[in-house]
């Protein structure tokens, strides 16, 4: 009986610890992304990927980014480098559905750049620098999910791409998914960058 109390009793404890941390992680994320540095003065727009539909068509996260990508663009005109590769349930590159979005939107043809071999953030932003560097681009506006802001401009340091953030808005209901997963990121952010010094 005693046995059956003090192992429901350490369950619980490890339960609220759970709690506590998983609620710090999503509080420490939600911080960072409300209090991002101002935009500077940039040459080129990096639109961050998400899913793409079974049907070829954007996901709403994929489609807000986009969203603004293009109000960013229309405040001034510059070269847009759309990054994304093709996951194993889409039917294309996000990269590519990206681009042919931003055309039809108005955006020049010649101003949309696709890089569509790149899986996770950190191969966006090294695919798009070299991009950059061929167009005589040097600094960045990073668009993104608003949580992911914090974090691709992070990784931006690290591949030594000059960066601003600008972050388009999430679905409410996946406020705590979204912010807890990239909390977690966060956590292995840190442990490979202490790692790899």
């Amino acid at each position: 009986m005693m046995k059956g109390r003090r192992l429901a009793m350490a369950l619980a404890i490890l339960a609220a610890a759970a709690l506590l941390s998983a609620a710090a992680l999503i509080l420490c994320v939600f911080w960072m992304e409300t209090h991002l540095p101002p935009e500077g003065e940039t040459d080129v727009i990096l639109v961050l990927g998400a899913q793409v539909k079974e049907d070829g068509t954007p996901s709403v996260a994929l489609e807000r980014r986009m969203g603004v990508a293009l109000e960013a663009y229309m405040e001034k005109q510059r070269p847009i480098i759309c990054c994304g590769g093709r996951g194993a349930n889409e039917p294309a590159a996000e990269g590519a559905v990206m681009r042919a979005w931003l055309i039809a939107k108005g955006c020049r043809d010649a101003d949309v750049l696709a890089e569509t071999a790149s899986i996770n953030t950190r191969e966006n932003l090294i695919n798009a620098k070299a991009m950059m560097e061929a167009e005589g681009c040097s600094r960045a506006l990073i668009v993104t999910s608003d949580y992911h802001v914090p974090r691709a401009l992070a990784l931006a340091r690290q591949v030594s791409i000059e960066a601003s953030g600008r972050g388009s808005e999430s679905k409410p209901e996946y406020f705590i998914k979204n912010h807890l997963r990239e909390g977690l990121s966060w956590l292995k952010f840190l442990w490979e960058s202490r790692r790899s010094r």
